[in-house]
């Protein structure tokens, strides 16, 4: 017959097995997340073929929690569309204009796709994780970290730092709850200069910075002359209706040929000239041919 001191011993093991398995689930793990306390400012989770340091408080960082990952399929995805129209070049570097806590940069190095990448990250926030996710998964000597924002000319500019999702911070305000701070700003043609990488030798820009595209593209105008693929996020919530209109006969004066993606859909091939001003935002892949 059990003791009360061994029936406790076997119902505590019991709950903290049921505890783990629900905890593992997603379910348990958005509970989980959701339910830390704001001292915790970092976590680092193994998310099986690399290690990611994020914080459980931000939209990326809870993402992270319950999937092992953030987005890794748009990586794949757009890997899989560049090889199979022979639009990837083996040797080249991927210059990425929102380098964020690290996410892309990571699955981008971990594809060995590239030999080079240059992440550039202008939240001082943002920065510190990605420098620490790239050293923690041993990716040195393959990633260049910038810590700037991507513009027209050197300086500094206002930077707005959402709270409540860090990959939403921009150099455009987007809720009245924005932390105003200054950030260095450098032309994406400086940038390279100083990496030694050259034009010729970028195969890929992927960007995502909130609506500062059409001042990045004018930064790097020597890459859009090669027609380097370009994949971004383009933002006609963002930019207006006039100025949407605007930059897509900016972007059509180097490409001519694009591909917009859905959430869901496969994506349509569109001429760079049509691409849709009336959406929110949309994922385009900008094509050389």
């Amino acid at each position: 017959m059990l003791t009360a001191k061994a029936l406790k011993r076997r119902i505590r093991k019991i709950r903290n097995r049921l505890a783990s398995q629900f905890f593992e689930s997603r379910y348990g793990r958005e509970l989980l997340v959701s339910a830390l306390p704001s001292r915790l400012q970092t976590m680092t989770t193994d998310c099986g073929d690399h290690v990611m340091t994020f914080s459980p408080h931000d939209y990326i960082g809870r993402k992270i929690f319950r999937k092992g990952h953030f987005e890794r399929e748009h990586v794949d995805r757009l890997l899989d569309i560049l090889k199979t129209r022979s639009l990837w070049r083996e040797g080249t570097a991927l210059v990425e204009l929102g380098g964020n806590i690290g996410t892309q940069t990571v699955y981008f190095a971990l594809s060995g796709a590239y030999e080079r990448i240059v992440s550039i990250e202008p939240d001082p926030r943002n920065f510190e994780l990605l420098r620490i996710n790239i050293a923690q998964n041993r990716l040195e000597t393959m990633v260049t970290l910038v810590n700037c924002a991507a513009g027209e000319s050197e300086g500094q500019i206002a930077f707005f730092q959402h709270q409540a999702n860090h990959g939403k911070s921009s150099a455009l305000r987007q809720s009245p709850s924005d932390r105003e701070i200054s950030v260095p700003v450098r032309p994406v043609s400086a940038i390279l200069a100083d990496t030694g990488i050259t034009p010729p030798s970028v195969g890929l820009i992927w960007m995502d910075i909130e609506g500062y595209e059409p001042v990045a593209c004018r930064s790097m105008e020597a890459l859009m002359t090669l027609r380097v693929p370009l994949y971004m996020e383009f933002s006609p919530a963002f930019y207006g209706a006039e100025a949407s209109a605007e930059f897509v006969r900016y972007l059509a004066r180097f490409y001519t040929d694009c591909l917009v993606f859905s959430e869901d859909d496969d994506p349509v091939a569109l001429k760079v000239a049509k691409m849709p001003i009336d959406r929110v935002q949309y994922d385009v892949l900008l094509l050389p041919v």
